[in-house]
């Protein structure tokens, strides 16, 4: 990934922001030496190895844990907010007319190894975290105990565990920092009007 100076994210507080906030990951890995990628839900524990450990599922009749071995490196993209930016919205474009459309975003790669978690209690404790954590809004939320036990447990059984050991963490917020202070709070501005509302708050105080 491309990243200039004044786009680069170092400090590991804003590189987990970006993962627990838009915990979809997309996994890449490189099985018999073709590319593929699943999209999946991670739970991220940043105490847990060097720098956090990434947890998932997959379901059984997806090929990727039997493709992907334990061992094998792979990487996680964390998308974060992410907008089209005109140059109109900028104030210095109507003077000199030296602006260019471009797009704005946040990313984060998680290089790592993968573990295959063929394991009962492994895909309980992972899907029990996972439901907690986003039924958490909800009037009544959501818990496995909900259903017969027989039922979860049958569910349990049609899905693997994934565990990624994160090896390096490479992060870009591309928040207008290199536009003058007028130009992004204008853009920011403009994004809060259209309800992009969490892009807009990122650029007023890119860090």
């Amino acid at each position: 990934m491309y990243i200039p100076p004044h786009f680069a994210v170092s400090d590991p507080a804003l590189l987990h922001r970006i993962i627990q906030e838009h915990p979809l990951g997309m996994l890449v890995t490189q099985p018999d030496g073709n590319f593929d990628a699943d999209h999946l839900p991670f739970e991220f524990d940043p105490g847990v190895g060097p720098l956090g450990t990434l947890t998932a599922h997959v379901a059984r009749n997806n090929p990727l844990w039997q493709r992907s071995a334990t061992g094998s490196p792979v990487m996680v993209v964390f998308r974060g907010a992410e907008a089209f930016i005109s140059p109109s919205w900028y104030p210095s474009k109507h003077e000199s007319h030296r602006q260019v459309p471009t797009w704005n975003y946040e990313v984060v790669h998680a290089h790592g190894t993968l573990t295959v978690r063929d394991d009962e209690r492994f895909v309980r404790g992972l899907v029990a975290r996972l439901t907690r954590r986003h039924e958490a809004a909800e009037a009544r939320p959501w818990k496995m105990s909900d259903s017969a036990p027989e039922y979860i447990d049958s569910m349990l059984r049609n899905i693997v565990g994934l565990e990624v050991s994160i090896t390096s963490l490479v992060g870009k917020s591309k928040l207008s920092q290199n536009k003058e202070t007028r130009d992004r709070l204008n853009a920011a501005m403009v994004l809060g009007e259209r309800g992009q509302a969490e892009l807009a708050l990122r650029m007023r105080d890119p860090g």
